[in-house]
């Protein structure tokens, strides 16, 4: 599909769900805080660099764009994952593996709870329902405090913090059986995409309390009901990407070298994506061009190895372990193969644990605690590795 058509299209910039279609076939499906600007990030000049090959093939092979607006970035979250379970387009499905998919699960209790699991639902019996799957853990975890301040739910946390809870509202009366219950099936209703029928119920629910004079039951309902019409999702609009943001999914990619003395050297590469560690996509790499202790020499062959994998997803950021020697080392290597990602590095103290962080500043303050959990998994996953190929060497 040709830039030149979106003129035509005439999105709105409001909050929702958008499809890309080939021969009226979904191929994706995906929400968007501005469904205007979202769908114009996807024809950009720089597409290649900064969303990788398979936004790329998409982009091209689409025929057709449509869309369905929604009140709320809220509930474009939830009508994503309503959406994708349902048509299960080609290309979410390709995005991300089953272990990084999140769900919402209620289990089969007296007094059900509301949990988040990440991974595949093996058992689907094992809840009394579960929805998903939601591709951004992070959003899906503001999402969840957001419908717990219209519809008070236990977690799992819920046994040790009750009080605590009660005292800022989230726990309901737990006397009250039929009200929690109610909340459940609300919850139920939301995750399902029927925001309509919900408030036809509480208005009913209402006009029932308040005829049997139960006005406290009466007065929650009604706050309920006012929530719901004025969703106040100003925290989940912060972890939206923006439509110009490097990727709709962050992705780190941070790499090591462990050696002994220059034998056994190995370098690592391990993902990061949305503040999670992506472990089926770590890599790993037997230093072949390196014969003495040169870390330089051998993350530049690592990079090299990484880049000539064309069919895996660009990262939006890359961390490197040391200073600004690996900085270079990097930067050079991304120069000749006509690539921008930018770069930070983790300078480590004397107990190897990190002192400082390199690079550009404002990337560093956004990004900081996904840069330090990269840096980690990659020097924890460059040390198992060269230990292995250490004892390896010495069976020998």
């Amino acid at each position: 599909m040709k830039k030149e058509s979106l003129k035509k299209l005439r999105m709105p910039d409001k909050p929702g769900v958008y499809f890309f279609l080939k021969d009226k076939k979904i191929l994706y499906i995906g929400k968007a805080t501005s469904l205007k600007e979202r769908v114009k990030s996807y024809f950009g000049k720089d597409l290649i660099e900064t969303r990788g090959p398979l936004i790329v093939d998409l982009a091209f092979k689409a025929d057709k764009i449509d869309w369905q607006e929604t009140d709320s970035v809220l509930e474009a979250l939830i009508l994503e994952a309503v959406l994708i379970k349902k048509y299960q387009p080609k290309y979410n499905t390709k995005e991300k593996s089953d272990k990084s998919f999140n769900y919402v699960c209620i289990t089969k209790e007296a007094l059900p709870k509301v949990i988040l699991k990440r991974g595949r639902i093996l058992n689907p019996r094992e809840f009394k329902a579960f929805f998903g799957p939601f591709t951004n853990g992070s959003q899906l975890k503001e999402a969840l405090k957001i419908v717990r301040k219209i519809f008070p739910f236990l977690d799992e946390k819920s046994k040790n913090y009750l009080e605590f809870y009660r005292q800022i509202n989230l726990v309901p009366d737990l006397d009250n059986r039929k009200m929690y219950i109610e909340n459940i099936r609300n919850i139920k209703l939301f995750f399902s995409g029927k925001k309509k029928q919900i408030l036809r119920n509480l208005k009913k629910e209402m006009t029932e309390y308040a005829k049997n004079k139960e006005f406290e039951k009466a007065g929650e309902i009604k706050r309920q009901i006012f929530a719901l019409q004025h969703i106040n999702d100003v925290a989940l609009l912060k972890l939206a990407p923006s439509a110009y943001s490097l990727a709709p999914i962050f992705r780190i990619e941070a790499y090591d070298i462990a050696h002994m003395g220059g034998r056994n050297m190995v370098g690592v590469m391990v993902v990061v994506q949305d503040g999670e560690a992506e472990k089926n996509e770590y890599r790993k790499f037997k230093i072949k061009t390196q014969t003495g202790s040169n870390d330089t020499g051998a993350l530049l062959e690592v990079l090299e190895r990484r880049l000539g994998h064309k069919e895996w997803r660009f990262p939006n950021l890359i961390v490197v372990d040391g200073s600004t020697a690996q900085i270079n080392v990097a930067q050079s290597v991304l120069s000749r193969n006509n690539i921008s990602i930018p770069i930070v590095s983790v300078v480590k103290d004397d107990k190897h644990k990190a002192r400082e962080i390199k690079g550009d500043e404002k990337i560093i303050q956004k990004y900081k605690k996904e840069i330090i959990l990269a840096n980690s998994e990659a020097h924890r996953f460059a040390i198992t590795y060269h230990k292995n190929m250490r004892a390896k060497s010495f069976l020998k």
